[in-house]
């Protein structure tokens, strides 16, 4: 991704706190998706502010995914759909064809469709309707989760779980948010939910 700018992660200095935990204060609460790699916290975050409770998807590859039904209901946790390339169909990163793959997938981000920007004084300004937080918690935190979840046979996504599968479902989140940032997306990162979430920056 060497054509998109390297980012860093730094604590925002003010928040606001929303049933005990801290979000930026320019985000309003029905504004809010979380998404994430399996594991990560999503539902956790989500049950403990009093969010949506049913999971939502959105395929990026898709026109006008930001209008999906959806997303009528927020704050909610969103899975993604990423383009990969080799790949017609957008995949998880927990689909049999992305864990099964010889190699580490590409992320074909000429596929992914993005909100417009706001052109009319009425019309909708889709990129402001929605801010993403990225939940993106060391490693070793979400397998030692994904462990403990699997002995409940809650989630058939943990079944086999390692170390390297973690890391790389990591690695596309950490992709996909430094280019929604970059192309102008509302986006913030969360490594972990007691602590302040992270605003990206421009590395020096």
């Amino acid at each position: 991704m060497s054509e998109f700018q390297e980012f860093e992660l730094a604590p925002y200095d003010e928040v606001q706190c929303f049933k005990g935990v801290a979000f930026p204060t320019d985000l309003k609460y029905r504004q809010l998706l979380v998404t994430g790699p399996p594991g990560c916290g999503k539902t956790r975050l989500i049950n403990k502010i009093g969010g949506w409770p049913e999971e939502g998807y959105i395929d990026l590859t898709l026109k006008n995914w930001w209008r999906a039904q959806s997303l009528t209901f927020r704050p909610r946790e969103v899975h993604l759909g990423f383009p990969f390339v080799g790949f017609s169909e957008a995949l998880t990163v927990f689909d049999e064809q992305w864990l099964t793959a010889p190699e580490r997938l590409e992320l074909d981000y000429a596929r992914i469709h993005l909100p417009p920007p706001k052109t009319y004084f009425f019309s909708t300004d889709w990129r402001a309707r929605y801010m993403f937080e990225f939940q993106l918690p060391p490693a070793e935190e979400i397998l030692e989760w994904r462990i403990h979840r699997s002995c409940q046979h809650s989630h058939p996504v943990d079944a086999g779980v390692n170390l390297e599968q973690v890391k790389k479902q990591i690695a596309v989140y950490r992709q996909a948010a430094r280019y929604f940032h970059q192309s102008g997306i509302l986006t913030y990162v969360r490594d972990a939910i007691e602590g302040r979430p992270k605003y990206l920056r421009a590395s020096s």
